[in-house]
């Protein structure tokens, strides 16, 4: 059902920087807000039961799966897409990062693992590969870029500590 059928409440919210004022139903999921009435097509539906990651955004700076939330459960909380990490013009050092180690191939998992990385070095600059293994555990990558994705996330690291000077 799209959020804005049915019986519609007001809801308001903060996406990528910018108040917003929408109508939802009580039933809508954060992710069809998103995708249906305010046309982010970062995160993606995959399997619609928070196992895959493939919809993860950030709310308050938390990584978050956002087709089991439900979009009146974050009211007024700051929410943060893929769209509002980075753009073309000015990519985010993960996002960087992960054309630069030519980490996605289909881009199902790649919404899902930049921000889900993102998450990581924004609390935990410096991890190692043990941890960034576990942090994206629950992301699933069906064409096997793990390596890539691997070597994009450490790459990310160094470069947000000033440690990688290399050209992005």
């Amino acid at each position: 059902m799209p959020a804005s059928c049915g019986d519609s409440l007001p809801l308001a919210l903060h996406v990528n920087g910018r108040p917003h004022a929408l109508a939802a139903s009580r039933e809508a999921s954060l992710l069809h807000l998103l995708r249906n009435d305010l046309g982010l097509n970062g995160p993606k539906y995959g399997c619609g039961l928070g196992q895959c990651g493939a919809c993860t955004v950030h709310v308050d700076g938390v990584a978050a799966r956002s087709c089991v939330i439900p979009a009146h459960g974050v009211a007024g909380r700051h929410i943060t897409t893929l769209e509002g990490l980075g753009n073309r013009a000015a990519f985010h050092p993960v996002q960087q990062a992960f054309e630069d180690a030519q980490a996605a191939q289909c881009g199902y998992c790649l919404n899902g693992m930049v921000m889900q990385a993102a998450a990581l070095l924004a609390r935990e600059p410096r991890p190692d590969e043990a941890r960034i293994r576990s942090e994206l555990s629950g992301n699933l990558c069906r064409c096997g870029t793990h390596v890539e994705i691997l070597r994009a996330v450490s790459l990310a690291a160094a470069r947000l500590a000033g440690e990688d000077r290399s050209a992005p």
